[in-house]
């Protein structure tokens, strides 16, 4: 089996995806394909980001993917439905921000950040909705350029939202932060140092047991192989 999996992301961000689905699964080749030009999406309108997201989806599957992976939360909460519906023979895995596991840790005072359009998604609610116990608190913050900033690698312009955000929740007693949108997994350590002693999680091993998953399902693994990824670059 020699079709590739296809991964998708506004951006560099899916990459920490990439690099967690290539820990569980060495011998796959991949299409990576960085949608800069259109970053950010989470600042676009839904009917703006399927149209977008719908035509890498048909770019990958020209390429013969055998799956197709939505290496980004914003593009998974306003598309993923649609697309299984516009595309029935296709295998689609996407990425949501790691609501139920914070839940399932028993955090007790979770913060979510992620981009406008995924804070405001139906999906993000029902993950909320579905996981949270009584004794848990929830808080969102919408953080619009911080996807933009880490595409851009401006440090000072990181390191001044994150100073913002930390000043947004002085009050509250954070114990975990759910990384909601893939580009924040690749600044980890940026954010550890401006909160430190705070669990970050994030959904990429997640997504990883899905596309693993999926493949043995399907009979689609490859038998042998060396990781060779394509990059693609808009």
């Amino acid at each position: 089996m020699n079709q590739k999996i296809g991964i998708l992301d506004s951006g560099i961000g899916g990459t920490s995806t990439l690099e967690e689905i290539k820990k569980l699964l060495p011998k796959e080749n991949y299409i990576y394909y960085a949608d800069s030009k259109n970053n950010p999406y989470g600042e676009k309108t839904p009917q703006e980001i399927y149209k977008i997201v719908k035509n890498i989806v048909e770019f990958l599957i020209d390429k013969n993917c055998k799956i197709i992976v939505l290496a980004c939360n914003t593009a998974t909460t306003r598309c993923m439905k649609k697309l299984k519906e516009e595309y029935p023979n296709t295998l689609f895995v996407g990425t949501v921000p790691a609501i139920k596991v914070a839940c399932d840790h028993n955090s007790k005072h979770t913060l979510v950040l992620a981009t406008p359009s995924t804070i405001d998604s139906e999906r993000t609610s029902e993950l909320i909705r579905d996981n949270k116990r009584n004794n848990q608190e929830i808080t969102l913050i919408s953080c619009p350029t911080l996807a933009n900033a880490i595409e851009r690698h401006s440090l000072k312009e990181i390191e001044d939202i994150l100073l913002d955000i930390k000043e947004q929740v002085k009050e509250k007693e954070i114990d975990s932060i759910v990384l909601g949108c893939t580009h924040y997994s690749l600044i980890k350590e940026e954010i550890s140092k401006i909160f430190p002693n705070i669990k970050l999680l994030d959904g990429n091993y997640g997504v990883a047991k899905e596309v693993k998953h999926q493949l043995e399902l399907h009979n689609l693994l490859n038998e042998e192989g060396n990781a060779l990824v394509e990059y693609i670059k808009s």
